[in-house]
């Protein structure tokens, strides 16, 4: 019984361990050419394993309305994760948002206006 006690008390220790580590994104750098409509992301997250924790969705706003939702299996590297995307409604001037959010947990928000 002390043996399960103590199994029990290990494997919480090291769960709450794991969420120590899990963070939200740092940072995003957004960029949009309005003359081919490009919006271009980078989303720094600096993680140890990209395939265990990582950027896994990335939500695009467009003057407040969602436009876009991609979910992610992996991110690109350990540093960050890029993606682009087409955006062919965004006729200025207005604003484009990005939400990020991390696999395990929290997410962080970037907007630029453009015109």
């Amino acid at each position: 019984m002390k043996r399960i006690a103590a199994l029990a008390i290990l494997f919480v220790f090291f769960a709450a361990g794991s969420q120590a580590l899990a963070h939200p994104p740092s940072d995003i750098i957004i960029t949009y050419d309005p003359a081919s409509k490009i919006l271009k992301v980078v989303i720094t997250h600096q993680v140890g394993n990209p395939q265990a924790h990582f950027i896994n969705k990335v939500d695009v706003f467009l003057n407040g309305k969602e436009i876009i939702t991609q979910h992610i299996s992996r991110q690109d590297n350990n540093n960050s994760q890029a993606v682009s995307y087409l955006v062919p409604d965004a006729l200025g001037p207005g604003k484009l948002s990005v939400k990020a959010y991390c696999s395990i947990s929290g997410r962080l928000e970037k907007e630029i206006e453009f015109k």
